[in-house]
């Protein structure tokens, strides 16, 4: 596995699995927390009672074995002892059972020396008493944000045997315990820190609608109002707008004004021959139609129908004098 996992980082090899461990130690830490309560202990408690039963129970058959097994070696001796030397034959018969009750009394006496120093005994009041405070102890300990992760690693080694853990739709984690008990835990896989950060499908779906009436500014303006915020947890301005639209791929207002047959302010004033401030008096006074189509302030304008009427342009010309007011001007020249 050591080498293997050196030629992997060597190479730049894909990993077969990657799990966070911040969600298995939190689901493992309240496995513990949950597992260490006063009725699990005493439960725990009686079941070593009965362990140190049958191990007593155990002690004593294996105690009688070895007896078994030396009266037979002795039986055996005597018989070898008692025979007539000069009858080899049943002699070496003999000596050759001696040795067999000498080979079974040695390997009873090892399986119950060893067994016996492998023994744990009954527990004491006191003992009993250290176990039942565990049950109060461990959870305060445990939650107690001043304990040192040391410490917490230190109580996990005590408690827990190993943990096996399988990724795949989900997190599936496989807890064995010191007393045996065997637990498994179903986690999600946590999210990538670019899912974590990544804007509300509910954000970007309200800015696509928008979109077809209000400019990047004046959508910030209405999330704002409306107390929504980005995946970072942001008050949203008018870069995260745009941000959001060229992520997403959405088409920004002037895109969805040019679909619907709007051009902008030259092209217009090239169509119309006109100037382009001549457009914009135009527009105010009501004979275009234009709509803001950026923060900028520019407009794009519905082409005009072939009908406009066009007002004249320049100044208007000074009004000719009537036939009266000529009569009148040219008797005073006569007259002078």
């Amino acid at each position: 596995m050591r080498r293997r996992g050196a030629k992997g980082i060597e190479h730049g090899n894909p990993i077969c699995q990657r799990v966070h461990g911040v969600g298995v130690d939190a689901a493992v830490g309240q496995l513990l927390v949950n597992a260490l309560t006063p009725l699990a202990l005493e439960a725990a408690l009686a079941v070593a009672e009965e362990l140190a039963t049958r191990a007593d129970e155990a002690d004593q058959l294996r105690a009688a074995a070895v007896e078994r097994a030396r009266y037979q070696t002795d039986l055996a001796r005597r018989r070898y002892l008692a025979v007539d030397p000069d009858n080899r034959l049943v002699a070496t018969s003999l000596e050759a059972d001696w040795n067999a009750a000498l080979r079974e009394l040695a390997e009873a006496t090892d399986t119950y020396e060893k067994t016996k120093a492998a023994g744990t005994g009954t527990l004491d009041a006191a003992q009993r008493a250290r176990i039942t405070a565990l049950a109060s102890d461990f959870p305060r300990l445990w939650t107690d944000a001043a304990t040192p992760v040391r410490e917490r690693k230190r109580l996990v080694r005590l408690l827990v045997t190993d943990v096996t853990l399988v990724r795949a739709e989900q997190i599936t984690a496989h807890v064995r315990l010191r007393g045996g008990q065997e637990h498994t835990l179903v986690m999600p896989v946590p999210l990538a820190s670019w899912q974590i950060r990544q804007t509300p499908a509910h954000i970007v779906a309200a800015i696509d609608g928008l979109l077809d009436d209000h400019t990047d500014g004046q959508i910030a303006e209405i999330l704002t109002a409306q107390g929504q915020v980005s995946g970072m947890n942001q008050p949203i301005h008018v870069g995260i707008v745009k941000h959001i639209r060229r992520a997403y791929r959405l088409r920004s207002h002037p895109q969805r004004l040019a679909d619907l047959g709007m051009v902008s302010l030259n092209e217009i004033a090239r169509h119309l021959g006109i100037h382009a401030n001549t457009v914009k008096k135009w527009r105010d006074a009501g004979l275009l139609t234009g709509r803001l189509a950026n923060d900028k302030g520019e407009y794009l304008y519905y082409p005009p129908p072939p009908d406009l009427a066009r007002p004249r342009i320049g100044r208007p010309p000074a009004p000719r004098p009537s036939d009266e007011q000529t009569t009148t001007a040219s008797t005073e020249r006569g007259a002078v």
